[in-house]
């Protein structure tokens, strides 16, 4: 696609158009009437001082690289006159042919407008209708209301979080809940290592157990406590992933022997020993409820399309696809982690106004200078608009790039995460060329050039800043790069759309997050990098030939390391033991709890109630042997 020419007055001499670097300085004759000659006395000294200081400048350069800096700059310039951008559709019979009817149908302003508000309201009740069916569920039949699960809720909390002997997540059984789940819970993975037994799950869903025999079924199904509800719901087939679904659930109790198998596209955990907090799904109580993401989907993809088609208008097609795709993805497709969906409604009428004045300098110097003008209706319907719902719809499209979370730690664990990395990057590299030589052909690259320079030396100011770390959020990446998209050809058209898409899913979904971050913030659930306990080898009685069950004393260096008080035990991933120097608990004995099962011991330091980084498992093997834990954090 070629750069528009603007037509020229009828008998007025052509435009040609020049780079800089072409052009020779004109020459001077002497002898010609229009030169006028000024006496030195006359004549002011600042063209004498200019060309001094000129000269002291340049004396240190090379004439050679002056001569290449020369040439970089005038080639940075442009072609002489600049070549604005010009869209020319493709079929413009075709592509006008839904302007053309409103024209026809709808000549007046009035008109037009009606229409336009009419269509405001077949939108709002159209979408309006479909999400209250979605959000609010009729009661499971015998059990009441069903609790909104979100995708990650568990009955059970990492490490010590349920305190000794898990009392904060009591009850463990004879108890039913019902229960609802949203859509795509499938897809949600522990992004931070989650100890079971002896084994460390990550990158994947946290489901543990399920059905216990060949026939796979729902009666054999159950689940440890610490599972993710919604992935185990879907893997023991009691609801759909694309559309979630409600029931109830039952809590077992205590329950060994977890299997591992494969269902709906979910692996799961296997765990050979016993945990005090199990549930199964109750067969017969899947309540007709779902989440219809999808449908509603539909109502909005349907009415944007139609807008983008028969609007020529940047005023009237942004705003209104940006509030459109902005409630959509923060009351539907990529809600907000919340149970109380009023909640939700609240939250994303906060983040809504603060969004609408950041694209309102979006769409002031980059959407209004590229649409303008613009009439290839199907062309910015499917590159604008169709990139805006790829960006917005982020949690099924870049979501499947193996990049959880641009820290080294991260890339080099996740699986693909560096083949990745490195094909977005060289992607944006070439991206961005295109982009620069683009603009060049506008006149404006030195202006962005500035722009973007000033944008790095910021972002090398935050990365400098002590104690904190950088984060590139999806709605920061937005603002960032969408004024390099300001102009009107087919690859910004596109660029553009995901950037604001990109935007209003990360607003709709996150909101306003600091681009400076604590570590801590960014660490979540992993490894805290604090000192582990040293523990001696245990001593291990068998008691046989007596009444008495097996039983395992473990003992630990004393005292303990500076500002650490006190030590806590998990066996199977529960605290059964906290215990402090100043009571004089220097050793923990255990007693076997289950016979012919393994049982897995894992310690951390104490600082008053915060607990350190745990040890790997140490296994106590079903034959009585002891296998000592392995170096590192778990």
């Amino acid at each position: 696609m070629a750069p528009g020419q603007t037509s020229d007055p009828e008998n007025a001499p052509s435009q040609l158009y020049r780079d800089d670097a072409n052009v020779s300085a004109p020459s001077h004759d002497s002898s010609s009437s229009d030169t006028i000659l000024i006496h030195g006395s006359e004549a002011s000294d600042e063209e004498h001082l200019e060309s001094q200081n000129g000269y002291t400048t340049s004396k240190y350069v090379h004439p050679r690289l002056q001569g290449i800096w020369r040439d970089i700059v005038v080639w940075v310039k442009g072609p002489q006159p600049p070549r604005p951008w010009k869209i020319r559709p493709f079929y413009p019979h075709i592509q006008t042919a839904p302007l053309r009817f409103l024209n026809n149908y709808f000549p007046k302003r009035k008109h037009k407008v009606a229409l336009l508000v009419f269509f405001y309201l077949s939108w709002l009740l159209s979408f309006g209708l479909v999400l209250h069916r979605s959000a609010f569920a009729a009661d499971v039949p015998g059990y009441g209301s069903p609790v909104r699960f979100r995708c990650t809720d568990r009955f059970w909390r990492n490490g010590n979080g349920c305190g000794p002997n898990g009392d904060l997540c009591r009850p463990f059984e004879n108890s039913s809940i019902p229960f609802r789940c949203p859509a795509n819970c499938k897809r949600v993975e522990v992004v931070d290592p989650h100890a079971v037994g002896d084994q460390e799950v990550n990158y994947r869903p946290l489901v543990i157990g399920g059905p216990t025999d060949e026939k796979g079924s729902l009666e054999s199904a159950y689940y440890r406590g610490d599972s993710f509800v919604c992935a185990s719901a879907i893997h023991a087939g009691f609801i759909n992933d694309a559309s979630g679904g409600c029931g109830v659930i039952s809590l077992l109790g205590e329950k060994a022997d977890f299997a591992s198998s494969d269902r709906k596209h979910i692996s799961s955990i296997g765990f050979d020993s016993y945990f005090p907090k199990s549930f199964t799904f109750l067969k017969g109580t899947a309540s007709k409820c779902r989440d219809l993401r999808w449908p509603l989907l539909a109502v909005s993809l349907t009415f944007t399309i139609l807008l983008s088609l028969f609007t020529a208008s940047p005023a009237v097609f942004f705003p209104s696809v940006f509030v459109g795709i902005f409630f959509h993805v923060a009351l539907a497709s990529d809600p907000p982690n919340l149970t109380d969906y009023y909640a939700i409604i609240s939250i994303a009428l906060g983040r809504f106004l603060p969004a609408s004045f950041c694209m309102f300098a979006i769409y002031k110097y980059c959407v209004k200078p590229q649409q303008q003008g613009l009439h290839a209706q199907i062309e910015k319907t499917v590159l604008w608009l169709g990139g805006c719902w790829v960006g917005a719809l982020n949690n099924y499209t870049f979501d499947k790039i193996p990049i959880q979370r641009l820290t080294p730690h991260d890339i080099k664990q996740q699986p693909g995460a560096i083949p990745a990395l490195i094909i977005v990057v060289l992607s944006l590299f070439f991206i961005a060329l295109g982009q620069a030589w683009a603009l060049r052909v506008e006149g404006r690259l030195p202006r962005y050039l500035a722009i973007y320079g000033i944008f790095g030396i910021t972002l090398l100011a935050l990365v400098a800043v002590p104690k904190m770390n950088v984060r590139i959020h999806h709605y920061i990446l937005g603002l960032l790069l969408a004024p390099g998209t300001a102009m009107q050809n087919r690859p910004s058209l596109l660029f553009q759309g995901i950037l604001v898409g990109l935007f209003i899913n990360g607003i709709a979904r996150w909101g306003f997050d600091s681009i400076l971050q604590t570590p801590d913030e960014l660490r979540g659930d992993a490894q805290l990098g604090t000192l582990l306990p040293t523990v001696l080898a245990p001593i291990i009685h068998t008691n046989l030939g007596t009444l008495l069950k097996p039983n395992i004393t473990f003992e630990w260096q004393l005292p303990f390391p500076k500002h650490y008080d006190g030590l806590s035990i998990l066996v199977n991933d529960v605290e059964r033991f906290r215990g402090y120097a100043d009571a004089g608990e220097e050793s923990f004995t255990w007693v076997r709890h289950l016979d012919d099962h393994p049982e897995y011991f894992r310690f951390a330091y104490m600082a008053g109630n915060i607990r350190g980084d745990y040890t790997k498992a140490g296994v106590w093997g079903k034959e009585g042997g002891w296998k000592h834990m392995k170096p590192g954090p778990s």
